[in-house]
């Protein structure tokens, strides 16, 4: 390093040599004018260099530039630790465990700060305009607002794009303490906004208000409600004695091969159970609307569409992340971690996800001018 920082510093001085008589004049020439010590920290441990200097002091090093007390592979480890979940004292702790850095918790502090830019560029960056299938659900986090904790909704969107891979589409941290239709119409409108013009299916739970909201943004759009998401619900009005039972006796409503077959298990299913657990019934009626659009598709699409599981397993992998954070300091911390946690979780998804080529065939069939192969 010693070495490269003196050459350097001969590029450098080369470039200061005058080229005529005229510049000459009246400037003196610039030299070497020994070493300056320096400690830096880097991923081999704490480094004593000699810093080659100049008589005139103009010579900026490049490799270890003037002030900075730490190599650019440290950055890059902090913030690996950082976007694991490992908090900023367990990062000082592990980096002196393992190279002997004596780092402090608020230089890591500083140095996983420098990405928010890139956080405030990946949300606002554009959009596709068609993405077949879009994912939406929230989770929770503590963050300090005006002095005190409060648990606020992190709203994600997971897009499914015409290649059938994976798109994290963005963040946003809702204003109140409950997730809400009303702030989901702030975010689909955002994604218009970046450029998302059109969205064949939107999955969700069993948020009310939401198919409201999707029209007002997407007026196209079927919305479906998540399968999973309805059984979860039924059977959470069914004793433990009863519950396989039911469970089993919902599985004709939600395989059924049509609109017809699912209007004839449910009226069987009522027939045997209402009088027992009359709230069930009453749940699929409800939201009818929202549920039957799965039952216009062929299996392939329905695999893929009948759950939400692909934007939890998402947020799965973020609780994981940030389980070690009791509590956020504010909203920029809770993107920072997240935005880091969502690169690592990302490089997974290399593949198109399963059955899409047998979906995007049917779609191109059912939405002849909205999805063209």
């Amino acid at each position: 390093m010693e070495r490269a920082l003196a050459g350097e510093l001969n590029h450098h001085l080369k470039a200061e040599v005058p080229v005529s008589a005229d510049e000459t004049e009246g400037k003196a020439r610039n030299n070497r004018n020994g070493y300056s010590a320096k400690t830096v920290q880097s991923e081999h441990g704490s480094l004593e260099l000699a810093i080659s200097r100049d008589c005139q002091s103009t010579f900026e090093p490049v490799l270890v530039p003037k002030h900075q007390r730490r190599l650019r592979g440290l950055d890059e480890k902090i913030v690996t630790l950082y976007a694991r979940g490992l908090s900023t004292r367990d990062i000082a702790l592990q980096l002196e465990e393992l190279y002997g850095a004596q780092v402090t918790a608020s230089l890591i502090s500083e140095v996983t700060d420098t990405v928010n830019e890139d956080v405030k560029a990946w949300q606002n960056r554009p959009l596709d305009e068609l993405y077949p299938i879009v994912y939406l659900d929230a989770l929770y986090v503590n963050i300090k607002v005006a002095g005190r904790v409060s648990k606020r909704a992190v709203y994600g969107v997971l897009g499914i794009n015409r290649d059938g891979t994976k798109d994290v589409l963005g963040l946003w941290i809702g204003e109140a303490e409950a997730e809400g239709a009303k702030f989901w119409l702030k975010v689909l409108t955002d994604l218009k906004n970046r450029g998302l013009k059109d969205i064949l299916i939107a999955c969700c739970d069993g948020l009310k208000g939401f198919p409201q909201a999707i029209e007002a943004v997407y007026p196209q759009t079927q919305v479906q409600l998540c399968i999973v998401h309805l059984i979860r619900n039924c059977l959470r009005y069914v004793p433990w004695k009863d519950s396989k039972a039911v469970a089993a006796d919902l599985k004709p409503i939600y395989q059924a091969a049509t609109i017809e077959d699912v209007e004839t298990a449910l009226e069987a299913f009522a027939d045997k159970w209402d009088e027992t657990y009359p709230a069930i019934s009453q749940i699929w009626l409800r939201d009818w609307e929202n549920i039957i659009p799965i039952f216009d598709y062929p299996m392939d699409i329905r695999r893929v569409i009948y759950t939400t599981s692909a934007i939890e397993s998402v947020n799965r992998s973020l609780r994981k992340v940030i389980k070690t954070k009791a509590v956020f300091p504010d909203e920029e911390s809770v993107f920072k971690l997240m935005y880091l946690a969502l690169n690592n979780i990302s490089t997974r998804w290399t593949r198109p996800i399963k059955n899409w080529k047998a979906a995007t065939s049917h779609f191109a069939i059912l939405f002849p001018e909205r999805f063209k192969l």
